[in-house]
C-alpha cells in the first residue's frame, strides 16, 4: 500500500510522531531507546512506530528479539511536493511585502 498525502497528515497530526522521527533523523534507533524518550508504555510507542510503518515514513528491521527503526524519507517527499505551490505562494507574499516596506523607507 502506498501512502496518500492525506495518511502521512494523519500520521504527522501527532506530536509524539513527530518527535520518534525527529528521534530517527540521527540514524535507526531501537524500539527501547525510543521509547525511553516518552513519558509512555513501550506498547504504547510500538503503536506510535506501527502508524508511522504503515504509512512508510520508518522502516523496521529485526535483529533476534530487538526490533529497529529508521526514518524513510518518502513519504515526506511527497508532502513536500504537494506543499511545493504554497511555499511559492508565500514567497511572492514575502517578495511584495518587502517592496512595499522598502517603498516606505525611501519615503
Amino acid at each position: 500500500m502506498t501512502a496518500t498525502v492525506d495518511d502521512v497528515f494523519a500520521a504527522l497530526a501527532s506530536p509524539v510522531r513527530r518527535e520518534l522521527l525527529r528521534l530517527l533523523l540521527d540514524g535507526e534507533r531501537t524500539v527501547n531507546d525510543l521509547a525511553a524518550h516518552f513519558d509512555m508504555a513501550r506498547p504504547s510507542v510500538s503503536e506510535h512506530l506501527r502508524v508511522l510503518r504503515e504509512t512508510g515514513l520508518v522502516a523496521e528491521t529485526r535483529h533476534g528479539r530487538e526490533r529497529r527503526y529508521r526514518l524513510e524519507p518518502g513519504p515526506l517527499m511527497g508532502l513536500a511536493d504537494w506543499l511545493h505551490p504554497y511555499e511559492r505562494f508565500w514567497r511572492r507574499k514575502l517578495a511584495d511585502l518587502r517592496t512595499v516596506l522598502d517603498e516606505e523607507d525611501g519615503s
